[in-house]
């Protein structure tokens, strides 16, 4: 690598990956002027294979394998994603997550054909057609809505707006809050869907990196977000636990509001007729009992001025909401859904 202030940055080549990555770089310019970026775009297994709904592609690393491999390679020194797309069990040996950004809006967002402006969910009319890939997302809303129709819909973000408007296949779409957001496309929610469970790590970036490489995690330190890492430790050490993934419809919500760290996780099945939900809380402030620290928690490094207790307490929380909802049957709905 070239320079102790030239650093280069591995990016997905989606225009919305691509606003992401340039968010933060100019984070970082703003710690300090002198700093140099160039960016090395690629497309990953997910973003070629289009025909079919990730839930059965069966790839862990469908965005962020290609990255990863840039970064063992040392063509980049980090990458940037959308944290809900690294998987929560594992990281390839040696990287690590060097810092998680400010979170902003983690809610899905229920946009809708033109045909349907001015509706909410509750008003679309029986059998409308739902798209989306995330069998999270249609479990939830076929519990609430059984009478709505699910099909995939692939493709960025921009692809999936132009089916949305032009096919006359789908009522309406659900997308991510955030997403919408960072393309200055807020004018298309129809609604939030603020009352169902996220994915895990929704609305929140990561910055991915090699975890023996201190100039780079200590330049990723000046803007990782402790509050929203806790919070994605939490939820990622939740998924870890029940082994899931793109393949399962798992939702979370997690809060850090005075001193108390809380987290809400579900399980359904596929047709939505059953789940198991449970939430948990830990107040952060209170000593651990004397864990020893971890270099990374749920592969995300703390930042140097944190307390290891705080990360210690947030892992622990979301292994024991797993443990919960296993002992409560939870493995009972994983095992009747397929696994790719």
């Amino acid at each position: 690598m070239d320079g102790a202030s030239h650093f280069h940055v591995g990016s997905r080549e989606s225009q919305l990956a691509m606003i992401q990555t340039n968010w933060v770089i100019e984070r970082l310019k703003s710690t300090d002027a002198t700093l140099q970026f160039s960016v090395l775009s690629m497309k990953t297994k997910g973003d070629q294979i289009l025909d079919l709904p990730l839930s059965k592609i069966g790839d862990k690393g469908l965005f962020t394998k290609e990255l990863e491999k840039a970064l063992q390679d040392n063509q980049v020194d980090f990458v940037v994603h959308s944290l809900k797309d690294l998987p929560s069990t594992s990281l390839p040996d040696g990287l690590v997550i060097g810092a998680v950004c400010e979170r902003e809006a983690p809610f899905d967002a229920l946009v809708l054909n033109s045909k349907h402006s001015g509706k909410t969910v509750a008003e679309l009319p029986k059998d409308s057609v739902i798209g989306t890939s995330s069998l999270r997302r249609v479990a939830q809303l076929r519990r609430q809505w059984p009478h709505f129709r699910f099909e995939t819909i692939r493709g960025n973000l921009n692809t999936r707006l132009r089916k949305l408007d032009e096919q006359g296949t789908y009522d309406g779409i659900v997308l991510a809050v955030a997403a919408l957001e960072r393309m200055n496309w807020s004018h298309r929610i129809s609604q939030v869907l603020d009352n169902q469970l996220y994915a895990v790590g929704q609305g929140a970036l990561a910055v991915e990196c090699r975890e023996g490489d201190t100039r780079t995690i200590e330049l990723l330190s000046r803007i990782h977000h402790r509050p929203t890492a806790i919070c994605c430790v939490a939820e990622r050490a939740f998924l870890a636990g029940m082994e899931g993934g793109c393949s399962v419809p798992i939702g979370v919500r997690s809060n850090l509001n005075d001193g108390v760290l809380s987290l809400r996780g579900a399980v359904y099945s596929l047709d939505g007729e059953q789940c198991i939900e449970e939430e948990l809380s830990v107040p952060v402030a209170v000593e651990s009992s004397g864990e020893a620290s971890s270099p990374h928690y749920a592969f995300i490094v703390p930042d140097s001025g944190s307390q290891r207790h705080h990360w210690q307490l947030a892992r622990s929380l979301g292994e024991q909401l797993s443990a919960k909802l296993i002992a409560n049957g939870a493995n009972e709905i994983l095992a009747n859904i397929p696994r790719p």
